[in-house]
């Protein structure tokens, strides 16, 4: 299966802009998980940029009703 990164990039909002797995979905989520977090496009834009991709920030946002 064709990696689509062009089209990827074009809805993804991660703020690390060094990022090698940028628009490479697969690649982005084994990283996360196996660093025990979500992607960037897991979360709201604002709550994004904080860099805070742990699960529990995810969590609390969930329980906000923010996501």
């Amino acid at each position: 299966m064709e990696c689509r990164q062009d089209k990827n990039l074009k809805q993804c909002n991660c703020t690390y802009s060094p990022c090698p797995r940028k628009g490479i979905c697969y690649e982005c989520i084994t990283y996360h998980l196996k660093m025990r977090e979500l992607p960037g496009c897991f979360f709201p834009d604002d709550a994004e940029k904080t860099w805070d991709r742990s699960f529990e920030h995810f969590s609390r946002l969930v329980q906000a009703g923010r996501v």
